[in-house]
């Protein structure tokens, strides 16, 4: 068992042993959960909300079922659990873009993510790896910062999409290191691997999964990841942080439920959460480069907060807007 597993089970036991002073709703669930994804089947947060939603429906012993709801860069789903009866029984699982990106990046709303969902708690995290083309001189980060200052012209880097983590953390980047890049936005993951293979594009903050096939066979170049600390599950890559102090990005997802949902509520699926967020679940979140996050309401909405402070710098900053 790796260290990280290890932390991610301590942090876990302890969540559980916080909550056993909070009285729990005892009567819930009594009928079927529903998590509404805003996002198509297949992707990282569906599979997320399918792993998390096999662990509960377990534990809880009624079915939980996975929603998917997508369009408007997750707008339509999270508006649909925004209006959702204030029970539990209907839960979003967001990425950052529904509750913190979208409120900067686009002109209207149809809800209010800060006013209208209530977290409760992260459900996964993973890192973004920085991948370069190896036409790119640069073996470490140190020697592409180096590089891409050099250029008169803007580099072009791209991402899944205009306004998403990865389009943040080419952002952040840019202004961190002071280079020029050029933002090519692509229509997901899948099309901007491949034109980074093919050299359209010199540089990406990719998924893991999308990204390590490539990284093994020699295709592309793993530089650095985006959060800070080291990932097991690309071992030897250093963090953005070790050269550039303060960049942080992480591709997380966490459940919300719609305001007003009860206190206990709230505080049992945190809980319960918890409880599930062991070896068996981590194993599964693998395969999205992912592993368990759980953190109490409090510590969550601490966490959410924070990233919208970041991310309405970086929406200003980078000028997108989608009317």
């Amino acid at each position: 068992m790796t260290s990280r597993t290890l932390r991610i089970f301590a942090a876990a036991t302890s969540l559980v042993a916080g909550f056993l002073a909070v009285p729990a709703h005892a009567a819930f669930p009594e009928k079927t959960v529903r998590i509404v994804v805003p996002f198509a089947p297949g992707g990282a947060t569906d599979v997320v909300a399918r792993a998390l939603g096999q662990r509960l429906s377990a534990l809880w012993k009624q079915q939980v079922i996975v929603d998917n709801k997508p369009g408007a860069g997750g707008n339509i789903g999270a508006d649909f659990v925004a209006k959702a009866p204030a029970d539990g029984y209907t839960l979003l699982l967001a990425s950052p873009a529904e509750v913190a990106i979208n409120p900067y990046l686009y002109a209207k709303m149809p809800f209010d993510p800060e006013k209208d969902l209530v977290p409760v708690s992260k459900a996964a995290s993973a890192p973004l790896v920085l991948v370069v083309h190896p036409s790119v001189p640069a073996t470490n980060l140190a020697e592409l910062v180096t590089y891409l200052k050099g250029r008169k012209e803007g580099t072009p880097y791209a991402s899944a999409g205009t306004g998403g983590p990865q389009h943040m953390a080419g952002e952040q980047f840019r202004t961190l290191t002071g280079t020029a890049l050029t933002h090519v936005p692509y229509k997901g993951g899948a099309p901007a691997i491949t034109d980074l293979l093919g050299g359209q594009v010199q540089m990406f903050f990719a998924g893991l999964p999308p990204a390590l096939p490539h990284i093994k066979a020699g295709k592309l170049r793993a530089l650095a990841i985006t959060t800070t600390t080291p990932s097991s599950l690309i071992p030897g890559v250093p963090t953005v942080a070790s050269v550039l102090p303060g960049f942080d990005f992480e591709n997380w997802q966490g459940v919300f439920a719609p305001k007003g949902t009860p206190e206990a509520i709230v505080a049992q699926i945190a809980r319960d959460m918890a409880a599930v967020s062991d070896k068996a679940l981590a194993e599964q979140l693998a395969s999205q480069g992912a592993a368990p996050a759980p953190l109490t309401p409090a510590e969550f909405a601490a966490f959410v907060q924070k990233e919208r402070q970041k991310y309405s710098v970086l929406v200003k900053a980078s000028g997108a807007k989608v009317d």
